[in-house]
């Protein structure tokens, strides 16, 4: 059994939904190293969120946008407004989708389904880039 864990970086996104997949992986290099295992991936900030979900439409990601400021809009009367009016709300949304995923890994890559693809949900307005530590777990290949 090995481990390998790093900490990457994304750059500042604009608010909304967007597909990293390819950002995360890139950071990676040790990926490659493990015939099998798990990948837990770690947002470290409490006003985004990581998902898995639709890698191909870039409406859903809109559409889900759309859909978490209804759930959790601006205009609600929050208590918490020393950061903003966009800030209470980034919370409540961190909290609904999680800041951690688990992907199983095989032949040194992220097994996700066709359709899947790592989103990294901004809840900010105007954020700075993101840290995320990425936890790799399983047996290396020979």
């Amino acid at each position: 059994m090995s481990w390998a864990q790093t900490t990457i970086r994304l750059p500042a996104k604009s608010r909304g939904c967007h597909l990293v997949t390819h950002d995360i992986e890139k950071q990676l290099p040790e990926l490659r190293q493990f015939s099998v295992g798990m990948a837990n991936i770690f947002l470290q900030h409490t006003s985004a969120s990581l998902c898995l979900n639709e890698n191909a439409d870039p409406d859903v990601r809109v559409d889900m946008e759309m859909a978490l400021n209804k759930i959790a809009p601006e205009n609600f009367p929050y208590i918490h407004t020393d950061e903003g009016p966009d800030d209470m709300p980034g919370h409540l949304k961190s909290a609904l989708l999680g800041v951690s995923l688990n992907i199983p890994i095989t032949s040194g890559r992220l097994n996700l389904g066709m359709w899947q693809g790592i989103w990294l949900c901004e809840h900010r307005d105007h954020a700075s880039g993101r840290k995320i530590v990425v936890t790799l777990q399983g047996e290396k290949k020979k």
